[in-house]
C-alpha cells in the first residue's frame, strides 16, 4: 500500500501543477521536469518489494522456542529493517529474515489461530507481506538432516542421519549419478525408521559401483501442521569397497621387538586408510588407545611389535564405509630352545612398567588364545611373555613355556603306522594333542616284542619327543612283532598305540638273484686275472730256462789237444754166480759200507764234476765214455770167466753219486 502511494505521488503532482497558470511558461516548465527526474531517481533507489510470508513453528514438538523465517528478493540493502506481526503484538527492527521468540510473551496465543505478518522498512519506503493464519503449536519444522552416514548393502544404499525427534519422520530423496551432474534429480519419498538418535532410509535398486549424489530433507509426522525441513547439502556417495587391500610386509627382527614395514596398493574409491591390530587392545603397547585406529591417506606405513603373536588388520575406507580388511597374521617368535619358565612365576611381583602377557595353547592349528593370569588353569600349556616400553617402542624381555601343574598325557600318540621289510620296520606317528599332553613331554618310548613266542624279552627305546618317525632294525624275516609307543611326561606315561608288524621272508626270487651275482662275480674275477696275467706278461716277459743239449762224444779236431787223463774212483764190482747160493753177510756188509765212505767222501768233488759235463764245461771235468767203457770191458774180461751162464746175474757198477753202468749194453744211467 505504501509502495503504491510513493510510485503514484510524482504523476498526481504533475497534473496538479500542469492546470497551474505557472506552468504556462517554458521557464518554469523546464525546471519541473529536472525537479520530476530527481524525484524519480530518489523513488528508484528507495523502490521496496514485499517480503514473503512468513513462517512461524518449533523445531520440535516440545521445543519451548518458536522461530519466524521469511524472505526477500532484495536483501542487499544494509539499511533494511523488518517488523513482525503477530495479531496486535508488533517486534520491531529486525536486521535478519529469521526471529526466535520465546514461548512466555506468546503463550496466550499458543493454542489459537493468529495472523502473521512481515513489513520491510527500506528508507523512506515501507512494504508488507500478505497475513498468514496459523496455530502456533501445531507448526513443527525440522532443522535440515545432518551427519549423514551411508553403506552398501548389496544394490541397495542404507542412508543414517540424526533424528530430531524419537519417533519416525517422513523423509524425501533427491539423488543422480555424479558422472552426470546435468541430469535431473530423481525424487524418492519414504518413512524413516528410527532408533534412539537415527533415521535411517533404505533406497533399492542402485548400483554400487557407481557414484551418487544425494540430498535430504524431512519433516514430523506427528504434528498436526508439519513443515518440510530445508534441503541438506548434496552429499557424495562413493561406490562400494568390495575387494580387501593387498599388503605386503617386511619383518626386520631385532634384539627384542620386530619392525614391520607394510605396504599395500593404492584402491580405487578409498578415501584413506584404517590399521589396527591385537597388541593395542592388549595394553602391551605404548601407544595410546586413543591413537587407535591409526588412519592414513598413504599406502606406507611402518610399525614396531611385540615378539608374542600379532594380528594386523588393514583396510580401506570412504565414506560409504570399509573394504574387507587385510588380516596379516605374524605368529610369535621362534625359539631354538624355549626355556621352561619357573614354577612360581605367578607369585611373582613384577615391576609396574612390565607388562605380562599369557597365551592359551590348546590346539597347535588355531591362534592361541590370550587370557590373564587369574584364568590360568592346571593341566594346560601357556606361552608367558613380558613385554617394557623401551624408547616409545615396544620390547620383549622374556619368553617361556609354562604348566601350572602337570600330569601324565591322556592320549596316545596319533596315526601311528608302520611299513616292514624283511629285516627293518620304518614307523611314523604324530604327536600327542597339546590339550591331552598335560606336561612337558621328555621322550617316547617304543618297545618291541615277537608274538611267535611268549619267553620273548620286550626291546624298548627312547626316542627324542622331537621325532615322529624310527627306524626299527635287526628284526628277524618273516616274524610277526608287536610294537607299542608311549608319550612320556615327568609325572608318567600315557596311553599306548599299538601296531602289529609282519617282517617279510626272505624270497626264492632273492636267492636266484644273489647265485646270478655270484656266479657273475666269479666269472668277472676270472677274467680279470686272465686279463692281468697277460698284461704282466706283456710288460715283465718271463726269463727261459735253459736248454741241456745231448752228449754228443766230442771228438778233438787236433792231436795238439791236451788230453786229460781221466779219473776214476775206487770201483766196486757185485757179481752174483748162481752156483753160489748165499754171500757171507760180513762180505757183503763190508763192501757196501766201503762203498758207501768212499761216495760220502768224493761228494762234493763228484757233485762239481757232474754239474760242469752237464752245463757243456771244459774237458778237464769230462769223463770220456769210450774210456769209461773200455775200462769196463777189460775188468769183466779179466774178472768173469762165464758170463753167458748165469742168467739171473745182475752188475750194478757204483761210480760218485747216482751213476750206473749197465754191464749188458755198457751204457751210463742217471738216476734221481
Amino acid at each position: 500500500m505504501g509502495s503504491h502511494m510513493l510510485k503514484n505521488e510524482p504523476l498526481r503532482l504533475f497534473f496538479r501543477l500542469y492546470h497551474m497558470e505557472s506552468l504556462k511558461s517554458w521557464s518554469l516548465l523546464h525546471e519541473y521536469i529536472i525537479l520530476l527526474m530527481l524525484f524519480t531517481t530518489v523513488s528508484k533507489g528507495s523502490s521496496c518489494d514485499a517480503p514473503s510470508s512468513p513462517e512461524c513453528f518449533r523445531r520440535t514438538a516440545e521445543a519451548p522456542d518458536y522461530r519466524c523465517e521469511w524472505s526477500m528478493n532484495n536483501t542487499t540493502e544494509s539499511n533494511v529493517k523488518f517488523d513482525l506481526y503477530i495479531d496486535e503484538v508488533r517486534v520491531r527492527n529486525i536486521a535478519r529474515t529469521w526471529f526466535e521468540i520465546n514461548e512466555k510473551p506468546f503463550k496466550r496465543f499458543k493454542n489459537r489461530s493468529v495472523n502473521i505478518w512481515v513489513e520491510a522498512h527500506i528508507g523512506n519506503s515501507s512494504c508488507a507481506s500478505t497475513k498468514t493464519s496459523v496455530v502456533l503449536s501445531h507448526t513443527v519444522k525440522y532443522e535440515a538432516p545432518k551427519h549423514i552416514s551411508m553403506s552398501w548393502l548389496k544394490n541397495n544404499l542404507s542412508l543414517s542421519w540424526t533424528a530430531s525427534e524419537k519417533h519416525p519422520a517422513a523423509a524425501e530423496i533427491r539423488l543422480r549419478r555424479d558422472a552426470n551432474r546435468t541430469d535431473s534429480w530423481k525424487h524418492i519419498t519414504t518413512n524413516t525408521t528410527s532408533d534412539t538418535s537415527m533415521y535411517h532410509v533404505l533406497v533399492e535398486n542402485l548400483l554400487k559401483d557407481t557414484v551418487y549424489q544425494v540430498k535430504i530433507r524431512h519433516r514430523s509426522t506427528k504434528a498436526l501442521n508439519p513443515l518440510w525441513s530445508d534441503w541438506s547439502p548434496v552429499v557424495i556417495v562413493p561406490a562400494e569397497l568390495e575387494q580387501k587391500p593387498e599388503v605386503t610386509m617386511n619383518i626386520t627382527l631385532s634384539n627384542g621387538t620386530r619392525k614391520v614395514a607394510l605396504t599395500w596398493k593404492k584402491m580405487p574409491h578409498a578415501a584413506t586408510y584404517s590399521l589396527n591390530d591385537t597388541q593395542s587392545s592388549n595394553g602391551c603397547n605404548c601407544k595410546k588407545r586413543r591413537d587407535y585406529p591409526i588412519n592414513t591417506t598413504e599406502t606406507t606405513y611402518i610399525i614396531f611389535v611385540l615378539y608374542s603373536a600379532i594380528k594386523i588388520f588393514v583396510n580401506g575406507r570412504n565414506a560409504a564405509g570399509s573394504s574387507p580388511p587385510a588380516i596379516l597374521q605374524i605368529p610369535a617368535v621362534p625359539a631354538a630352545e624355549l626355556k621352561i619358565c619357573d614354577n612360581t612365576l605367578l607369585n611373582i611381583k613384577r615391576k609396574k612398567k612390565t607388562c605380562p602377557e599369557w597365551f592359551e595353547l590348546q590346539d597347535e592349528d588355531l591362534w592361541p588364545r590370550s587370557v590373564s593370569d587369574t584364568d590360568i588353569k592346571d593341566y594346560v600349556r601357556y606361552l608367558y611373555f613380558e613385554h617394557k616400553c623401551i624408547d616409545g617402542k615396544p620390547w620383549t624381555l622374556k619368553m617361556c613355556l609354562f604348566y601350572q601343574k602337570e600330569g601324565a598325557p591322556l592320549r596316545e600318540p596319533q596315526d601311528f603306522i608302520a611299513f616292514s621289510e624283511t629285516h627293518t620296520s620304518n614307523l611314523s606317528w604324530k604327536a600327542i594333542p597339546s590339550a591331552d599332553q598335560r606336561g612337558f613331554l621328555t621322550h617316547y618310548s617304543l618297545c618291541s616284542v615277537k608274538v611267535s613266542s611268549q619267553d620273548e624279552r620286550k626291546e624298548c627305546h627312547n626316542i627324542s619327543a622331537s621325532v615322529m618317525k624310527y627306524r626299527l632294525g635287526n628284526l628277524t624275516q618273516g616274524t610277526k612283532y608287536n610294537v607299542s609307543l608311549v608319550g612320556v611326561t615327568r609325572v608318567g606315561e600315557g596311553p599306548a598305540a599299538t601296531v602289529t608288524i609282519n617282517t617279510l621272508p626272505e624270497k626264492p626270487v632273492n636267492v636266484l638273484w644273489r647265485l646270478c651275482l655270484l656266479l657273475l662275480f666269479v666269472i668277472l674275477t676270472t677274467m680279470c686275472t686272465c686279463i692281468l696275467k697277460r698284461i704282466k706278461d706283456n710288460i715283465f716277459p718271463a726269463v727261459p730256462t735253459p736248454v741241456i743239449p745231448d752228449l754228443i762224444p766230442y771228438q778233438p779236431e787236433s792231436q795238439d789237444f791236451l788230453e786229460r787223463k781221466e779219473e776214476v774212483d775206487e770201483l766196486t764190482l757185485l757179481q752174483l754166480h748162481s752156483e753160489v747160493k748165499s754171500v757171507p753177510e760180513d762180505a757183503e756188509e763190508s763192501a757196501v759200507l766201503a762203498g758207501e765212505l768212499e761216495e760220502d767222501t768224493d761228494e762234493d768233488e763228484d757233485n762239481e764234476r757232474w754239474d760242469s759235463r752237464m752245463l757243456g764245461g771244459s774237458s778237464d771235468e769230462c769223463l770220456s765214455p769210450g774210456s769209461t767203457e773200455k775200462a769196463l770191458r777189460s775188468s769183466r774180461e779179466g774178472e768173469m770167466t762165464d758170463v753167458e751162464q748165469l742168467d739171473n746175474e745182475i752188475a750194478m757198477l757204483i761210480y760218485k753219486k747216482g751213476l750206473v753202468f749197465d754191464v749188458t749194453d755198457g751204457l751210463p744211467v742217471r738216476l734221481i
